[in-house]
């Protein structure tokens, strides 16, 4: 980037390159502030492709998807590279765009791109599919190499996390389960939220048991009030009833002599 910036004159040059180093720093945190920052270097330098692609990423971040894919087709204009396909495919899915995202998947370039990009492809592919309502086929684009490796990549959480939530979607908790655990392993910077979702899961599981008790419980006790009738229907139970009835308060008693 500092190379990209060693066109302008010094002055400048330094201008455009403390706004860009704010961006990187608020991006993720205050991703507004970024913002404001990448439109100061943006009418400082537009011509400079590493400014026109912070002014993307900080449009994206604020969920401004034209805007962000629009300084995304221009760096790669001027560079020439595919290291933004697989964010621009994903502003299509940000516009509405999801058979877009996908005919992006396709192209020549996802072939360009190196393991981190294919697998930041894929991760995009397969959330074109469920804004589709295409579920099943999100969970079959997901399931590849990089998925199945016990290796961990910076990529691999995210990955991990995004089959797993494709599971939990299917309703296949069990298997969510397992690879919501496997993400957070895999998760070491706590870029996602592997672990509260782990919790949940493990919370709806704690209260289904619960029910489960209770049910057994109320089964339980519905034997014993069935077991108690059964006997109270005995010979020996209706004539200590009778018995009863005749000391009952109010019910006149005859006595031997009279009968």
């Amino acid at each position: 980037m500092r190379q990209e910036l060693m066109s302008l004159p010094k002055t400048l040059a330094d201008d455009v390159a403390r706004n860009l180093v704010m961006v990187a720093r608020l991006i993720d945190e205050d991703p507004e502030g970024a913002y404001a920052y990448s439109r100061v270097a943006l009418r400082l330098a537009s011509r400079v492709a590493a400014v026109r692609e912070a002014a993307g990423f900080a449009a994206y971040a604020n969920q401004k998807y034209a805007e962000g894919l629009a300084e995304f087709r221009a760096a790669r204009r001027m560079t020439g590279h595919v290291e933004l396909w697989p964010v621009m495919a994903d502003c299509e899915r940000g516009l509405g765009r999801p058979e877009r995202a996908l005919a992006m998947a396709g192209e020549s370039e996802v072939q360009k791109l190196d393991k981190a990009g294919q697998v930041e492809m894929r991760l995009v592919a397969a959330g074109a599919r469920r804004d589709m309502g295409q579920l099943d086929a999100a969970i079959v684009t997901l399931q590849s190499p990089e998925l199945a490796s016990h290796s961990v990549h910076p990529w691999t959480a995210r990955l991990r996390y995004a089959y797993a939530d494709a599971l939990l979607a299917a309703g296949r908790e069990s298997e969510a389960r397992e690879w919501f655990a496997r993400a957070n392993e895999a998760d070491k910077d706590g870029t996602t939220d592997a672990s509260d979702r782990l919790a949940e899961l493990d919370g709806i599981e704690f209260v289904d048991a619960m029910e489960d008790d209770a049910v057994e419980d109320d089964a339980v006790e519905d034997e014993r009030v069935e077991g108690e009738r059964v006997e109270d229907d005995s010979p020996r139970a209706e004539a200590e009833a009778e018995a009863g009835a005749d000391d009952a308060p109010g019910t006149p008693r005859r006595d031997a002599e009279e009968d």
